[in-house]
């Protein structure tokens, strides 16, 4: 398959997965915020529990999963795209497998959430547990990356 055609934006390419990771990041230490409300909100009582509720924690916690669900597949199999057009072939090493992990970790969290809406507590504290360890490797994924684009920008 002849890729010339993308030449002229293929150095352009190379920034869009990072960018869009970077965002999903932020969005994803947010939904963790959000998250943690739900736990506060379940907990709290009278008028705090009213106010709580007010913040429609819930809602907004499953918007922000479902559209980081749908942009961090996206944005694997874009990267690795990308990687693939510009190179030939996909580096494989820590950050590709940690990236792949993550896209499963985040589909399986996702997958919980019927079993936490009938109120399984083992559902809900996986779904947590996976979620925490998500956010810590988006953190190590935003280092390394940001390594990996150093070095095309060296050659850029």
């Amino acid at each position: 398959m002849d890729l010339g055609a993308l030449d002229p934006i293929k150095p352009w390419l190379n920034f869009f997965h990072p960018l869009m990771m970077w965002v999903l990041f932020g969005l994803a230490v947010y939904a963790l915020y959000l998250g943690v409300q739900i736990r506060r909100t379940r907990s709290a009582e009278g008028d705090l529990k009213k106010q709580l509720i007010k913040g429609k924690f819930n809602l907004r916690h499953h918007q922000i999963g479902a559209a980081l669900l749908a942009f961090m597949v996206l944005g694997t199999i874009g990267g690795m795209a990308v990687t693939y057009i510009n190179n030939g072939k996909l580096f494989f090493g820590p950050h590709l497998l940690v990236g792949l992990a993550m896209t499963g970790m985040i589909a399986v969290s996702a997958a919980l959430v019927p079993f936490m809406q009938k109120g399984n507590d083992v559902a809900r504290y996986t779904h947590i547990s996976l979620n925490i360890v998500l956010v810590g490797l988006f953190g190590w994924q935003a280092i390394t990356g940001m390594q990996i684009v150093q070095r095309i920008l060296e050659n850029f």
